[in-house]
């Protein structure tokens, strides 16, 4: 089976099937001016193709072939952007009916073909079945019959590569510049970005990068490249309104930065690539984003508490809560940031004593504008740990409670820390004693700021009445 389909491939003979209204012309990969794609967060892009040819006047169908597989046929449009009045599209088809060894013998099956043998004589033969094969010859059925197999012609619905087909009435005499645009699966990216902090742990460096996956089964050829990020809705039969077809036009390579430019559009932010860029089919690639030096951080110990400590008698010590470790900084202007971050994980990296930078945490980020702050979670805290001892529990009256904890916060490290107690109070409360200063960021929440001394301890007792 192996050599009867290596040798239908061989020596298939192509015919070109003539159009329904004259010739049958092709216009591709070569006739390519400019191509700029959108790509959206979501498996989705937005290709923009625009080609140049020269057709007769009259009514003929054109191939546009070398276009994404993973094409929706119901998103396509083309236009003449030399003269859109003389061009009009009578009818459209998308051909993705690819030619293959095994379709080419499906399409002959009930048909009439040639076996050839090695000493230059051939058997008529009808192809019954493409499992085996299974052939008739002289009113025999064969199976596997030895021979090379010769198909007459090219069956006229086969084509070599997605193509879109257009019956067009053209009136114009001159070359067209047209472009057809469309959306095609199989075009993600993403964002993703390193942060190295400094010895202090109070300054960092971050840079951002966008990595961009192709398998829509096309390759964009120096392509003006734009990212949208963002979640649009997306209508079940994928009717996707005309309005996301985003302009695009970049600058050419030899006086381009490179760098991304940010822009707000309708509610998301569009990212446009200062140059152009090649996405081979099939191949993952990664732009920089943004680079900011000297970027603020704060670290911050978060003792988180539960609310359901509130509810229930429990007493005993609960010692298996971390202290969690937080990086916040802030995206704004003065911390040369104050771009749209678009979401993304976040890699965080410190020099250890050698000079080595090591992975300390790593964490995602949403969707982020300018001028709002990120809070990165890195982990747990080795050296700080905490302990919760419920002192009292008393019910005084229908669904009236009160509560004291006793939170105990050791530091084992050699530098004096400062460690934020969040607790969740639910229902209606009132603090009734507490060792610390307090505050209510949130109607059910308290906030306590510790400070630990090096190699030592704090403890905050505080007692709450509360009713649900």
């Amino acid at each position: 089976m192996k050599r009867l389909v290596a040798w239908l491939l061989l020596v298939s003979v192509p015919a070109t099937a003539p159009a329904a209204h004259g010739a049958s012309l092709a216009v591709g990969r070569g006739a390519q001016t400019e191509v700029m794609v959108t790509v959206y967060n979501g498996n989705l892009g937005l290709v923009k193709d625009v080609r140049q040819a020269q057709w007769p006047t009259g009514i003929h169908e054109i191939q546009y072939a070398d276009v994404a597989s993973l094409i929706d046929p119901t998103s396509v449009h083309l236009k003449s952007l030399t003269d859109p009045s003389a061009l009009r599209i009578l009818e459209q088809n998308y051909e993705y009916d690819l030619l293959s060894s095994d379709k080419l013998m499906e399409k002959y099956v009930g048909k009439k073909v040639r076996l050839y043998q090695t000493d230059g004589t051939y058997n008529e033969a009808t192809l019954l079945s493409t499992a085996g094969p299974i052939l008739e010859i002289n009113g025999q059925i064969h199976i596997g019959h030895h021979g090379r197999l010769v198909l007459p012609s090219l069956p006229d619905n086969l084509v070599a590569k997605p193509t879109l087909l257009w019956l067009l009435r053209n009136q114009a005499a001159a070359a067209q510049k047209v472009q057809a645009s469309y959306l095609t699966r199989g075009l993600n990216w993403k964002a993703d970005y390193v942060m190295v902090v400094d010895a202090s742990e109070t300054k960092s460096d971050l840079t951002g990068w966008v990595t961009i996956d192709n398998k829509s089964g096309a390759t964009y050829s120096n392509a003006a490249l734009k990212l949208v990020a963002g979640t649009i809705n997306r209508a079940e039969e994928a009717r996707v309104p005309r309005a996301l077809e985003v302009a695009s036009k970049a600058a050419s390579m030899s006086d381009a930065s490179r760098d991304f430019k940010s822009e707000g559009f309708f509610e998301y932010h569009l990212y446009t690539l200062d140059g152009r860029t090649t996405l081979k089919d099939n191949q993952t690639k990664q732009l920089t984003l943004l680079a900011a030096n000297g970027v603020t951080v704060q670290k911050q110990l978060i003792y988180y508490g539960a609310q359901d400590y509130y509810r229930t008698s429990y007493g005993m010590p609960m010692s298996n809560q971390k202290v969690g470790v937080y990086l916040e900084l802030k995206n704004s202007a003065d911390q040369r940031l104050g771009v749209p971050l678009p979401k993304g994980k976040v890699r965080v990296y410190k020099a250890d004593a050698s000079g080595s930078q090591q992975l300390i945490g790593e964490d995602w980020i949403e969707h982020t504008p300018k001028d709002e702050k990120v809070k990165l979670k890195m982990g747990d805290a080795f050296d700080v740990v905490g302990e919760r001892t419920q002192k009292d529990w008393r019910k005084i009256g229908t669904n009236l409670y009160e509560v004291e904890w006793e939170i105990s916060l050791r530091n084992h490290k050699k530098e004096d820390q400062t460690v934020t107690v969040v607790e969740p109070v639910p229902g209606d409360w009132q603090v009734l004693a507490s060792t610390h200063a307090w505050e209510k960021p949130e109607a059910h929440t308290l906030r306590f700021t510790i400070p630990v001394t090096k190699e030592g301890a704090a403890k905050l007792v505080y007692r709450v009445r509360l009713r649900f």
